[in-house]
C-alpha cells in the first residue's frame, strides 16, 4: 500500500511536466518506462523512522535545586543543542539558564550550518527557584535521523513537585494549549494557524520557484479579450489545481505517516531522484521563457484559451505545476502551520493544507474576480517579451541551487551526470529548432538524447553506495606493507584524468573489490589532482610523466607488475591472482 501511495505522489509531479505537451515532449514507451523506474528510484532509500518519543526519550528528576533532564537517544538519531527550550507555566517559578554538556559539531543539511548535536545520551541541568508546592514544566526539543529525516519541534509537559522530588509526565494543561484526540499539543488556536497558512501560501508566490509561473499567468490576461465570466472560471480552475495538489500531497503524507513513516512536508526533497527531476523541470521552464522552447499550449499561453475544456485544463494544470515547483520553497509562516497540521486529526490537517493552497492561489483568484484589478494591468507591448525572458533567470538560479543540493546529497559524480543530462536536453531542443520539418530521424534522435538524460543521473545514483576499500597512498605506508610481504595494488589517478575515470567505471566493479578481499590485497590510491611530491616521486621511479599508473606488488619481495594504462576487469583479476 505504501509503494502505491508513493508512486501516486511521483505521478502527480510528472503530470505537471507532461501536461505542457509538444512534439518535443511526446514520450516513447521506453521513455515512459524510464520515468517509472525513476519513480521507483525516488523512494528506493526510504527507511522506517521511529516515532519521535521513541527516538528521543527523556527522564526528569530533581537534584537539590536543579532539574536534571537525562536524554536517551536512539542509535543514528541526534538532538540539536540550540533547539532545547524549557519553560514553566508558573509565574512564581524561576528557571535559570540551561547547563549543557559538550556535544559533537557537524554540518547539518537541514539548517545548512555547523551545529552542535548530541548522539546516544546527554544530560541538561536547569537551576530553579519556586515556592509552589508543584508546577508544570514545558520542554521543547528537536532532532533528526542520520538517514535524512528531521522531526518538527516536539513538546512534552511534566508536573514537578519540589517537596517530594516527584516528576510526572502529563498532557498539556488545558489553560496552556488545546489537545486533540491523539494527545498532540498545539499552543496556537486554529484560527491563528489558518491565518498563518493563508499568509504563508500568499508569500509563496514571491519565491523564485513560483513567481515566474504566476507572472506568466497574469500577463496572459493582457494578451486576450476574454469575458469577465471566462476569466473567473479560469481563476477557479487555477485555484482548484493548486488546492487539489496540496490536498493530494497532504493525503499521501498523512497516509504514509499513519503507516509508520516519520515524514513531514518537503520529504520528497530528501530524495536525490526528485531533486534531479526538479532541476530538469526548472531548466526546461527557463528555456521556455527564454524563447528557446515552446511548450505547446502550455506555459506560453496559460489561460489564454476560451472557457473550453482544454482552456480550463490548462489553467488547472498550471495550478498543479505551480504547486510542484513550489516544493523547494518554504515561505514565512508556513512552518508553524505545517508543524500544527501534521499533529492534528486528518480533517483539520487537510483544512490547513487547503487554506495554504488557497493562499497561494489568492492573487490570481482576486485578479479574475475583481474587474478593477484587471483594468490596472499594463497594456500589452514589447516589454512583455522582455519581462518573460527576464523571469527565466529566477528559474535558472533555482535549478543551480537544486544542483548544489543534489551535490550535497550525493557526490560530484552525480552532479557531473546531471550537467551532462542538461546538455543532452539542450541538444535535443536545438535539433528540433533547426529542423522545422522534424523528421522521424530527428524526433528519434531527440528522444534518445532525452532518454539518456534521464538514465545517466539514475545510473550514477546506483553507484553511490559502492564500497571503496582503499587507503590514501603514502611512501611510508607502502614500505610498511612491503616489509610484511603484503600484496598491494596502487592506483595513481587524478580527477582531471579522463582515462583514469573511465578505467574506474569500467574495470573497478564489484568483482574487483571482492577479489581484493579474497586475495588479501591492500588497495592504495594516490590522488594527483593537486600536486603531491610523493606521487610524483613514484611516477618518476617508473619513468612516467603522468597518470594513470597501476602497480600490483606480489606477496613476496619482487618488483611490481605494471599494468596497462587502459584496463579491463579481467586484466585486474588476473594480476591479483598472480600477485597471490
Amino acid at each position: 500500500m505504501k509503494e502505491v501511495l508513493k508512486s501516486l505522489l511521483i505521478l502527480t509531479s510528472l503530470i505537471a511536466l507532461n501536461a505542457f505537451s509538444s512534439p518535443f515532449q511526446q514520450l516513447s514507451d521506453s521513455q515512459i518506462s524510464s520515468q517509472t523506474s525513476s519513480a521507483d528510484n525516488f523512494f528506493e532509500n526510504n527507511v522506517s523512522f521511529l516515532p519521535v518519543e521513541e527516538a528521543f526519550e527523556v527522564a526528569v528528576s530533581i537534584d537539590q535545586r536543579k532539574l536534571i533532564f537525562d536524554w536517551v537517544i536512539e542509535d543514528k538519531y541526534y538532538l540539536y543543542r540550540d533547539r532545547f527550550k524549557i519553560k514553566t507555566a508558573s509565574s512564581s517559578t524561576k528557571l535559570g539558564p540551561i547547563e549543557f554538556e559538550t556535544g559533537i559539531t557537524k554540518w547539518d543539511d537541514f539548517f545548512e550550518a555547523e551545529l552542535e548535536v548530541y548522539y546516544q545520551h546527554t544530560q541538561l541541568k536547569v537551576p530553579f527557584d519556586s515556592d509552589q508546592q508543584s508546577f508544570q514544566l514545558r520542554i521543547e526539543s528537536q532532532g533528526c535521523a542520520d538517514a535524512g529525516l528531521c522531526y518538527p519541534p516536539h513538546t512534552r509537559w511534566f508536573e514537578v513537585n519540589p517537596s517530594t522530588g516527584l516528576v510526572t509526565n502529563i498532557s498539556a494543561p488545558p489553560s496552556q494549549s488545546s489537545t486533540n484526540n491523539k494527545g498532540s499539543i498545539s499552543t496556537n488556536p486554529l484560527w491563528l494557524i489558518l491565518l498563518l497558512a493563508l499568509g504563508g501560501g500568499l508569500i509563496l508566490n514571491l519565491m523564485p520557484c513560483v513567481f515566474p509561473v504566476l507572472s506568466i499567468k497574469v500577463l496572459s490576461f493582457t494578451q486576450n479579450h476574454q469575458t469577465a465570466y471566462a476569466k473567473q472560471v479560469h481563476g477557479l480552475a487555477y485555484t482548484l489545481g493548486i488546492v487539489a495538489s496540496f490536498l493530494v500531497i497532504a493525503t499521501l503524507m498523512l497516509s504514509l505517516r499513519s503507516a509508520g513513516e516519520a515524514i513531514g512536508w518537503g520529504f520528497q526533497l530528501q530524495s536525490p531522484g526528485f531533486v534531479i527531476f526538479l532541476i530538469y523541470l526548472f531548466t526546461i521552464m527557463g528555456l521556455s521563457l527564454s524563447g528557446y522552447l515552446e511548450l505547446g499550449s502550455g506555459l506560453m499561453s496559460l489561460g489564454q484559451s476560451t472557457p473550453s475544456s482544454n482552456g480550463l485544463s490548462s489553467s488547472f494544470m498550471t495550478g498543479v505545476l505551480a504547486t510542484t515547483v513550489a516544493s523547494p520553497c518554504t515561505a514565512p509562516f508556513m512552518g508553524p502551520a505545517l508543524g500544527f497540521a501534521i499533529a492534528q486529526p486528518t480533517y483539520i490537517a487537510l483544512l490547513v493544507f487547503a487554506v495554504l493552497g488557497l493562499g497561494m492561489a489568492l492573487p490570481f483568484l482576486l485578479l479574475t474576480w475583481v474587474p478593477s484589478l484587471t483594468q490596472k494591468l499594463p497594456k500589452p507591448g514589447p516589454w512583455m517579451e522582455n519581462l518573460k525572458q527576464f523571469l527565466a533567470f529566477p528559474l535558472y538560479i533555482t535549478a543551480i541551487w537544486l544542483l548544489w543540493v543534489a551535490g550535497r546529497q550525493t557526490n560530484i559524480d552525480v552532479v557531473a551526470t546531471i550537467i551532462v543530462g542538461l546538455l543532452l536536453i539542450t541538444m535535443a531542443i536545438w535539433l528540433l529548432r533547426i529542423n522545422n520539418t522534424r523528421t522521424l530521424f530527428v524526433k528519434t534522435l531527440s528522444g534518445a538524447l532525452l532518454l539518456c538524460a534521464l538514465i545517466l543521473p539514475l545510473w550514477s545514483l546506483k553507484t553511490i553506495d559502492q564500497v571503496k576499500q582503499w587507503e590514501p597512498y603514502s611512501e611510508q605506508k607502502l614500505i610498511s606493507l612491503r616489509s610484511q610481504n603484503k600484496p598491494v595494488f596502487i592506483n595513481l589517478t587524478a580527477d582531471w584524468c579522463i582515462t583514469c575515470l573511465v578505467n574506474e567505471r569500467v574495470a573497478f566493479r564489484e568483482s574487483f573489490y571482492q577479489s581484493l578481499v579474497d586475495n588479501d590485497i591492500v588497495y592504495l590510491k594516490g590522488d594527483w589532482t593537486n600536486n603531491d611530491s610523493q606521487i610524483t616521486k613514484l611516477l618518476n621511479q617508473f619513468n612516467r610523466s603522468g597518470v594513470p599508473l597501476y602497480l600490483v606488488y606480489p606477496n613476496r619481495d619482487d618488483s611490481p607488475e605494471i599494468l596497462p594504462q587502459i584496463l579491463t576487469e579481467t586484466m585486474l583479476l588476473d594480476a591479483f591472482d598472480r600477485a597471490k
